[in-house]
């Protein structure tokens, strides 16, 4: 079971991209039962946990992204979005789909860069 993650790019400060994570090999009442989030790393720094959501779609953020980056799932398909808005030269990082509890493998990744 591996998350692939997509829809990461280049993109000016205050400008928006969509984020995807479709987990492949999942069986579907697996990914349902789970909590999932949108990490990101900046090198030298550790994995940050950005958003999660429960199968039922109440989500969390962290303060630094709250009111501009939306999770969403679609649970049928296994899939994970992350819609961020007016980004920031600080948003950039390589951003993962996992687990809360980061219990899948770890997929490689999609960078973002927020030039200024």
């Amino acid at each position: 079971v591996q998350p692939v993650e997509s829809g990461g790019g280049l993109v000016q400060a205050g400008g928006s991209l969509r984020l995807s994570c479709r987990v492949r090999g999942a069986i579907t009442s697996v990914f349902n039962s789970k909590i999932m989030g949108w990490f990101r790393q900046i090198p030298g720094k550790e994995r940050e946990l950005v958003a999660t959501i429960t199968r039922l779609s109440d989500t969390d953020y962290a303060d630094s992204v709250k009111g501009r980056f939306t999770i969403s799932r679609d649970n049928a398909n296994k899939k994970v979005h992350l819609q961020m808005n007016n980004l920031k030269p600080e948003d950039t990082a390589v951003y993962y789909c996992n687990s809360d509890t980061r219990d899948l493998a770890w997929g490689q990744g999609t960078q973002v860069t927020v030039s200024s």
